[in-house]
């Protein structure tokens, strides 16, 4: 995270507390990597007929271990996210790829279609991971520029000083903030321009408690606004178009996500209000910094404008495509003189090699011919299309409230793109069934359901980033969290797929 904009003392020392919890639990850690190691190493020498497969093949058998192993390791958090991408995207290109060890590659059929390396290795240059850059280049130049300041202060302006609309006021900025910027910088900024308001506010009270965590709920659900405000909303688009062929714009996006975020947003405020009534009727919001208008800071605004235009416009006007329309403020910051080579230091590279990993098992997926095998194998015409977005929606939010939602969506995205293909392909499922799925949204709602339950699971402190750095005020206990956070999470999943059975892509 670049160390100019505010609240990154905070963050460094949340980041530096998870180093040391990790040095601590080195035992535990230890153990759960033998365990992995061993449960992936019995499956991988288990014979192929004992997966009552028809027709698998040795390479989409060994794909299989590499989910097996990416979801455990994902799931117990052994080593970090993207540590066990890297090392699923390297053991892929050793053991499933054209250039894999030649002592493990036959001639016969039996060992089916390999995955060309060059794929496995696009996937760190895969568009979407073009996406993300060009979001998060976005917000190094509003930050170095002072930008973010200013337009917190200018749109917390109008909210006043009495307490219930002042926490309205958070909420809302901090909202949108985190649908263009990420949520964990977002959440950190807003923190450090609250910091002294939480300070001054009663200690008897429960106020302060309420604006505390009107910023992790801000930056979670804000997130869900634009398709770069959250690495969720990426990861699903980029399956959803590679396993079932569809193409969300970011005009479509919006337009369906804002509504449904800004009820949500209003929802958690009169929640909070509830639940944490404020002692002090009025409260005065200080925020320091001055941004200056110079030439750095025309480019940053001129270009934000320009990006956000062609996002939302550029498709329908000139056939400019999201991906590419992100290169555009990389482009204009390093020929202005804003981006610099340090800069690129602060870029939160972790998630692009995480986000990359869960790409190269979707490759796999694909290109081994293990998802056309999976899907003339499973009877997905007597699957209740109603049911598989229910449990995939229970599952994505159970799992994104203990582990990464970057990790969970990584992990589900690819199986729901394959059984949305299933239900939809004549050769599988009935005509009846095909209609069903349709009727409710279809692909487009079961896979973008995936990443609105991952952005709606908020209730520990671990659950996201955002959570983590509220909690680490001293402000907030677990149980105050997990009220807020149970409460907003089935709503927003209740609503979530209301919105996208009636309201289709």
């Amino acid at each position: 995270m670049f160390k100019s904009f505010q609240g990154f003392t905070q963050l460094e020392k949340i980041q530096k507390d998870k180093q040391h919890k990790r040095k601590r639990n080195v035992s535990w850690t230890t153990l759960k990597l033998l365990f992995i190691i061993l449960i992936t190493c019995v499956v991988a020498v288990m014979p192929t007929e004992y997966f009552g497969i028809e027709g698998l093949t040795t390479t989409q058998h060994r794909v299989i271990v590499m989910f097996i192993f990416a979801a455990l390791m994902w799931l117990t958090e052994a080593l970090p996210s993207w540590v066990t991408s890297m090392v699923v995207v390297v053991v892929m290109l050793l053991t499933v790829s054209n250039s894999a060890f030649n002592f493990l590659i036959g001639n016969d059929e039996q060992f089916g279609q390999l995955v060309k390396y060059a794929d496995i290795m696009h996937c760190f240059a895969n568009p979407t991971i073009m996406l993300f850059i060009g979001g998060f280049v976005l917000a190094i130049g509003m930050t170095k520029t002072k930008l973010d300041v200013a337009l917190a202060r200018v749109l917390l302006k109008p909210f006043g000083t009495k307490s219930e609309i002042v926490l309205l006021g958070f909420i809302l900025v901090t909202a949108i903030f985190s649908a263009f910027v990420s949520n964990t910088a977002t959440a950190a900024m807003m923190l450090a321009f609250l910091a002294p308001v939480l300070r001054s506010l009663p200690a008897d009270g429960k106020g302060r408690i309420a604006l505390a965590l009107a910023i992790p709920v801000g930056a979670n659900l804000g997130g869900m606004m634009t398709p770069i405000g959250t690495p969720p909303n990426l990861i699903v688009l980029d399956n959803l178009e590679k396993f079932n062929g569809i193409s969300i714009t970011f005009t479509e996006w919006m337009m369906r996500m804002i509504p449904f975020v800004l009820v949500l947003l209003f929802i958690s405020w009169l929640l909070l209000r509830f639940l944490f009534p404020f002692k002090q009727k009025n409260i005065e919001i200080k925020i320091d910094g001055e941004m200056r208008w110079d030439f750095h800071t025309i480019v940053v605004v001129a270009t934000f404008v320009v990006t956000i235009f062609l996002w939302m416009f550029g498709k329908e006007l000139w056939g400019l495509n999201t991906n590419v329309v992100a290169m555009i403020p990389i482009a204009a910051f390093c020929a202005s003189g804003i981006l610099q080579r340090r800069d690129l230091e602060e870029i939160n590279w972790s998630v692009l090699w995480m986000v990359a990993g869960g790409f190269a098992l979707g490759v796999a997926l694909d290109n081994t011919g293990l998802g056309k095998t999976l899907i003339n194998a499973i009877p997905f015409a007597t699957w209740s299309p109603l049911v598989v977005m229910i449990i995939s929606g229970l599952v994505c939010f159970v799992f994104s409230n203990f582990i990464s939602h970057s990790a969970a969506t990584s992990l589900l995205a690819p199986i729901l793109g394959l059984v949305a293909s299933g239900i939809l392909s004549p050769e599988t499922s009935t005509p009846e069934a095909i209609s069903s799925f349709e009727a409710m949204g279809g692909a487009s709602a079961l896979m973008v359901g995936v990443a609105i339950s991952a952005s709606v699971s908020m209730i520990l402190p671990i659950s996201t980033p955002p959570n983590a750095i509220a909690h680490s005020t001293g402000f907030i206990e677990q149980k105050d969290m997990m009220k807020v956070g149970i409460s907003i999470g089935l709503i927003g999943l209740v609503l979530g797929y209301a919105m996208l059975i009636f309201f289709k892509f």
